[in-house]
């Protein structure tokens, strides 16, 4: 086992890198760290995991296999400002004491927010 991996960004794939960094950026306050045409890097502050938005051609085509949970204090209005960023709500789930609302990201990126 490696003993001295960890994670450094999460990459997203996008048509307009630019445009779904804003949309984060927004979203959670990273600044955005290195901008450039093809890559846009948020860096969250000292040890935190970076996103970044990387240009690819080909269209998303299924569910993502991971995708990002957020912890909310107000559920209800971080999902309202969500949507006004240009988000969309998919579902809203409950179970074991705890709901969620599944949303997606301009570019159709799935995530969570309970």
């Amino acid at each position: 086992m490696p003993q001295d991996l960890n994670i450094l960004h999460i990459m997203f794939d996008c048509h307009d890198p630019r445009k779904l960094a804003g949309f984060w950026s927004a979203a959670t306050g990273y600044p955005i760290e290195d901008d450039s045409e093809d890559f846009v890097r948020l860096a969250p502050g000292q040890g935190g995991i970076r996103l970044t938005f990387q240009a690819v051609p080909e269209n998303k085509i299924a569910k993502n296999r991971v995708h990002l949970d957020f912890n909310s204090g107000d559920m209800a209005a971080t999902v309202d400002a969500l949507v006004e960023l240009g988000a969309s709500v998919v579902a809203q789930h409950s179970g074991d004491s705890v709901t969620w609302t599944v949303m997606l990201d301009p570019e159709e990126n799935e995530f969570c927010v309970s």
